[in-house]
């Protein structure tokens, strides 16, 4: 293994995964920190944590476990793998864990980016934009778990680490690698670096050839297989023309966009805490509903972030968000055994959940669904799985996607 990457949710580590192997990489994604050694022939892995949200001291326990892990694999340098929103709270967990992450690899400057302009995702001057808008007032601003209300990630990221925060601004990063390594500190500090063109990545991916240590979105990692002398090749075929079904957790609006497109076309059916926590829904009467539908049915709790919040005030933000997790990780298990062939997912927690409850362990990268959104497949398993980070894909992602996880040569249709 060459490069190890630790993502802190299940999207973000699916995410980055297609941007490693459309680089030429041959990428395994692991569902937690695995117990054995890496697949054979794996040149960069990717360990899938569940630490966006966790408490601080487990994020940081486990991202430490999966460094060590990696780094036994052979990984000759380490990438935190956060969100291109930078999801996170005043207590962490992108500090903290950078900084015990900067601590057991010795390392000195780290660059931290999370901009994939691609994905719509830029930071200029310090500040981080969704499209056009700053993310403050992206929809972020409603996140129900992590809200982001401060768009400048230097300010962000000072109140979670111990460590100095610096910024390497767009000018430089223009001048290419040269500039942007002639602008770290020779000690050791947090440098966010401004990327507004996905040339600037590629620039960025040059300039941390040899660094221990990198931290940002998917995007940071478009030109990191280079360093290794590997070039671009196609992405695995995959495909199963099973029954389908949409599993849709994220309230993003993206994905609310989504799910009132999908309605339009194949059946739905809404889940609210509220039901779950009263008795009122349980996942083997869902399954039996979802395999006896002609259309590649939606199931969905993507609500208003009013109704979200409403929802929290009534039974704990902690308990409400168990509940539809649970759900889903137990219909995901109920839907696997009565032989379900595609699953996509919306939403980092509700990917976690789905995954949690078919038992996966590592899966292996298709090709591109979406820009930061492959399809992937467990090992030594038939059933394919889209995994969408809530703000990603188009108004027709859950169509478009269940038909092309068909494989070739099928007819279009959900």
């Amino acid at each position: 293994m060459k490069l190890g990457v630790i993502a802190d949710d299940f999207t973000g580590a699916s995410d980055i995964a297609l941007t490693i192997a459309e680089a030429g990489m041959s990428v395994t994604q692991y569902i937690g920190i695995p117990d054995n050694d890496a697949v054979s022939g794996t040149d960069a892995g990717v360990v899938a944590l569940k630490s966006r949200t966790a408490p601080v001291a487990e994020a940081v326990a486990d991202s430490l476990a999966a460094c060590d892990w990696l780094k036994a694999q052979g990984a000759e340098q380490i990438v935190l793998k956060i969100c291109s929103t930078f999801d996170s709270t005043a207590e962490g967990n992108i500090g903290p864990v950078l900084d015990a992450l900067v601590t057991q690899l010795g390392a000195g400057p780290v660059i931290v980016c999370p901009a994939f302009p691609e994905n719509g995702r830029s930071v200029y001057q310090g500040h981080l934009f969704v499209s056009d808008k700053l993310l403050s007032e992206s929809g972020m601003q409603d996140h129900p778990l992590t809200p982001m209300t401060d768009p400048d990630i230097r300010r962000v990221l000072a109140a979670q680490t111990k460590l100095p925060v610096g910024h390497i601004p767009a000018n430089k990063v223009a001048k290419g690698a040269e500039a942007i390594v002639a602008a770290m500190p020779d000690d050791t500090a947090l440098m966010v670096t401004d990327a507004i063109r996905d040339t600037d990545l590629l620039e960025i991916g040059k300039a941390a050839q040899g660094m221990p240590l990198l931290c940002g979105g998917s995007g940071i990692a478009l030109d990191l297989p280079a360093n290794f002398g590997v070039t671009a090749a196609p992405t695995k075929a995959l495909g199963n023309n099973g029954v389908g079904v949409v599993l849709s957790g994220s309230c993003s609006g993206a994905t609310r966009m989504q799910v009132a497109r999908y309605r339009q076309l194949a059946p739905s059916r809404e889940i609210s805490a509220g039901e779950l926590l009263e008795g009122g829904v349980n996942a083997e009467d869902v399954a039996v509903w979802v395999m006896n539908q002609a259309r590649a049915p939606l199931v969905f709790s993507s609500a208003d972030p009013n109704v979200v919040k409403d929802a929290q005030r009534q039974f704990g933000a902690s308990r409400a968000a168990e509940a539809i997790e649970g759900f889903f990780a137990e219909l995901a298990a109920v839907l696997s055994r009565q032989g379900i062939g595609r699953v996509v997912v919306a939403g980092g927690e509700t990917s976690g959940a789905v995954v949690k409850g078919l038992g996966v362990t590592a899966l292996e990268i298709g090709p591109r669904l979406a820009a930061g959104v492959p399809m992937v497949r467990p090992l030594n398993s038939d059933l394919v799985l889209a995994l969408k980070s809530g703000n990603f894909g188009g108004e027709t992602f859950f169509e478009d996607a269940l038909y092309f996880m068909k494989g070739t040569g099928m007819e279009k249709a959900v």
